[in-house]
């Protein structure tokens, strides 16, 4: 996949198949509209080409810096990859951008720099200045311009409908399950391994702190989850505790994850953190040697989970 950071950057070649939008998460719907854009560009020797935006358009028109998001654009990117694009241009969303009238939208970014051959979107789609672009206008430029448009409706992208915010809903209030149903792959975190004050190995459970850099990634429900990891080409499970560690007085908000059976120094390493199950909420402990129990146990209840995940 070939990633432009403008739209101004894209030169094609040939004609293009398109979709356009933020896609925050590339869920099962999303994912409906890109494979089928996929299968359609190769089907006709044409090539898929994905426009989605960065900062959030929330984040430019709302100014709402607490916006969380469910993937960093490094993170969209990665999915995106995995589907097979074959072009991704992530343009930056500004003001500038947003005044764009709908007409002015199709002529000079989808036909005149994208050399668009089909637009594929989903339904209920919406497009410039003041969202005022719909279906039916992208119809009668579509004569104009001579492209075609289809559009994917509710019912062929998921029985139960699904949003970026409901799966936000979802992860914030620990129901990973059906975030990661929602999904169609694990939600995940990726930071920096950094050292922490060391609580965890006094008792037996040593912990790699997780500094996340993005201040706008989602971060889940506090509570203790079961975790996958991919370090040094090898598959690492554990678990992981978001919250504030109210038993040994802690004020902010921490990321550990203990793995099982791994001793190897990740100081300063880069890693991903695939949440597989919520094991319980955050709790405070009347002592260490209580939360040390509910470690124990929490270790005990992750293995059982485990022997029946399919990839342990």
């Amino acid at each position: 996949m070939e990633v432009t950071h403008s739209i101004f950057d894209f030169n094609p070649s040939q004609k293009t198949y398109v979709t356009i939008g933020t896609f925050d998460g590339v869920h099962i719907g999303h994912q409906k509209i890109i494979k089928k854009l996929i299968e359609d560009a190769k089907l006709n020797n044409k090539k898929s080409v994905v426009l989605t935006f960065f900062p959030h358009p929330r984040m430019v028109l709302q100014q709402d810096v607490s916006i969380q998001l469910i993937n960093t654009i490094k993170e969209r990117t990665q999915q995106l990859e995995n589907l097979g694009l074959d072009y991704l241009i992530i343009h930056p969303f500004d003001r500038e951008f947003s005044r764009l009238t709908a007409l002015d939208f199709v002529r000079d970014v989808l036909v005149n720099k994208l050399n668009i051959d089909k637009l594929i979107i989903g339904y209920d789609h919406h497009f410039g200045k003041n969202r005022e672009g719909n279906i039916e206008q992208l119809t009668e430029y579509s004569y104009l311009y001579d492209f075609h448009v289809e559009e994917i409706p509710a019912q062929d992208i998921d029985h139960v409908s699904v949003s970026s915010t409901k799966i936000r809903k979802a992860l914030l209030n620990g129901q990973l399950k059906t975030a990661n149903k929602y999904l169609g792959y694990n939600f995940s975190l990726t930071g920096t391994v950094v050292t922490g004050e060391q609580l965890g190995g006094k008792i037996g459970f040593p912990t790699a702190n997780i500094h996340i850099e993005e201040e706008y990634k989602l971060i889940p429900k506090t509570g203790a989850y079961v975790v996958k990891s991919n370090i040094d080409n090898q598959s690492v499970f554990g678990m992981m505790n978001i919250g504030v560690r109210p038993t040994v007085s802690g004020d902010n908000r921490t990321i550990e994850v203990h793995f099982f059976d791994f001793n190897k120094d990740i100081y300063s390493q880069q890693i991903t953190i695939e949440l597989l199950y919520f094991l319980r909420e955050e709790q405070k402990f009347n002592s260490i040697n209580e939360l040390k129990e509910q470690l124990e146990k929490d270790e005990r209840n992750a293995g059982e989970f485990l022997k029946s995940y399919a990839n342990f």
